[in-house]
């Protein structure tokens, strides 16, 4: 069974912006692996992280999304917030855009999954 962390809220602190999972996880020994994939069944854009030699999925909710747009048009830095540690995700923008960019009209990622990204992260068009 794969390993996953599920983050459901975000918080500004100086450097950018942390997510927060509902449970105290710990943090320890993981590495950003700098890729996103999307899981449209769990309204979740999903950050690859490393422990060992297996990869953690890191599920960033819906409703989070709209302090992620945030930090994406500030360029700010993403955290992933264990209670042992915190780990940035590196190349999140990037990721992130490449998936919204594929997301927008594209029903392959399902009619609710792509409404919600639009409403989110492409608003402004």
């Amino acid at each position: 069974m794969r390993k996953t962390i599920h983050f459901t809220k975000a918080q500004w602190n100086g450097n950018g912006i942390e997510l927060h999972a509902d449970s105290p996880v710990k943090m320890e020994g993981i590495k950003a692996a700098g890729q996103m994939i999307v899981d449209s069944d769990q309204m979740a854009f999903v950050y690859l992280a490393e422990e060992k030699d297996e990869f953690i999925y890191l599920y960033i909710h819906e409703t989070a999304w709209g302090d992620l747009e945030k930090a994406l048009k500030e360029e700010a830095c993403l955290f992933a917030a264990g209670e042992d540690t915190t780990l940035e995700l590196t190349g999140w923008k990037e990721e992130l855009i490449y998936l919204i960019n594929n997301i927008e009209g594209n029903s392959n990622y399902g009619e609710e999954m792509v409404k919600k990204v639009e409403a989110v992260f492409l608003h402004h068009q």
